[in-house]
């Protein structure tokens, strides 16, 4: 397949966009059938995939999205856009702003904190509007409607392909995945909307329990005519089934623990990456939200971007209630930055605490964008399970 531009929307510091281009490191058992290299880890191949596009309001995520991924792209402060999706189409409008010609993806992780079952679930009546400011009364700006302005880009630029992820507590939330979907199909000459698909990330060599909805909507202007029938009565088992197969569970790959990709991680005293020697200092208040131990012969919590400091413990003192006993004699603490991204399947190299002469990112945020963002390594079997298939849907 030759080389796709992908845009992207509320990036973050790049979880979708990393796992979209591939080329990166993970652990081996994370991907079936690869053979061991350095210490466990390899390399996965590129998948034809190229951001050309990125935007988001946070200025942590822009710092380490260029931070990670000026070694990808050349000139890569014109490609990543502080400014909201909101104000980057009103710009367009009045003819202040132009999106990248020629994109054939575009992807959007759309805020989730509206329809996420550990919030207030305010869904699309939230008051807090796409800068992160309260209004008294919800408008077309607000966060929980931030996905019509997903909508506004793709009937803009116009892609073969689209992507919306979001929490799985969406679709549960009364009839709004169906409006969501509704909205979504009616773009441009219209999209097929395929179902959306809840995929967990462990089920795809994730260490990590954490589940999202993704949609997928595919133009009608560019598909093929001869499958438009079968696209029109589309069912999960369909040869054109964009989404990817699960590579963990049961039959199937035994999934991946956190004692696997913790293997060479020393402790943070120890070690050189300052990602590793950050970690946050709260306290053990009981049996709350990030009160607890991770289990390292299982999966990693859902890491939490609103967490407050309070990130799960690595371990905790017998005295607390841990369970490690072999791990007694070690001082109690909560997960590091490092770890936190490697639960999320970031790669050591991808800087997350530095301070240079242009950019830099505190332990704190780093915890709020790893929380943010869309597991590479999730992302990377969409993009190769649609690089797979790229050609039976379009004609390049």
């Amino acid at each position: 397949m030759k080389t796709k531009n992908v845009l992207s929307l509320f990036s973050g510091c790049g979880g979708m966009d990393l796992g979209f281009e591939g080329a990166f490191k993970v652990h081996s058992k994370s991907c079936p059938g690869a053979t061991k290299e350095n210490n466990n880890w390899v390399d996965l191949p590129a998948t034809g995939f190229k951001t050309v596009f990125s935007n988001d309001i946070l200025v942590a995520a822009r710092n380490a999205w260029i931070q990670y991924f000026r070694n990808r792209h050349k000139n890569v402060e014109n490609v990543f856009h502080l400014e909201s999706i909101v104000d980057l189409v009103n710009k367009y409008k009045k003819g202040d702003f132009k999106f990248p010609k020629n994109i054939d993806l575009v992807t959007g992780g759309f805020p989730c904190q509206d329809f996420s079952l550990a919030g207030r679930r305010n869904g699309f009546d939230s008051h807090k509007n796409h800068d992160g400011i309260i209004n008294e009364i919800p408008t077309e700006a607000n966060r929980g409607k931030l996905y019509l302005w997903l909508r506004e880009v793709v009937s803009i630029v116009k892609p073969k392909i689209f992507i919306a992820e979001n929490v799985k507590g969406l679709a549960s939330l009364g009839d709004v995945k169906q409006i969501i979907e509704n909205d979504f199909r009616n773009i441009d000459k219209g999209y097929f909307l395929l179902d959306a698909k809840i995929l967990n990330a462990k089920d795809f060599g994730v260490p990590q329990n954490r589940e999202r909805v993704i949609f997928i909507g595919i133009s009608r202007r560019y598909v093929k005519k001869e499958i438009i029938a079968d696209l029109e009565k589309y069912k999960e088992k369909s040869k054109y089934n964009p989404y990817p197969i699960s590579t963990h569970g049961e039959k199937k790959k035994p999934y991946v623990t956190l004692k696997d990709v913790f293997c060479d991680l020393p402790e943070p005293e120890d070690s050189e990456d300052p990602a590793h020697k950050a970690y946050s200092k709260a306290k053990y208040y009981g049996k709350m939200q990030g009160g607890t131990e991770i289990d390292l012969n299982g999966q990693g919590p859902t890491i939490r971007a609103e967490h407050h400091g309070n990130i799960e413990f690595r371990r905790l003192s017998k005295e607390n209630g841990g369970k490690i006993s072999s791990e007694y004699r070690l001082s109690e603490r909560r997960l590091s930055v490092r770890e936190c991204a490697r639960i999320q399947t970031f790669p050591d190299d991808y800087q997350f605490v530095f301070k240079n002469d242009s950019y830099s990112v505190n332990a704190s945020d780093s915890y709020k964008v790893i929380g943010n963002a869309v597991p590479p390594l999730l992302a990377y079997n969409i993009a190769k399970r649609l690089s797979k298939i790229w050609g039976v849907f379009f004609n390049d």
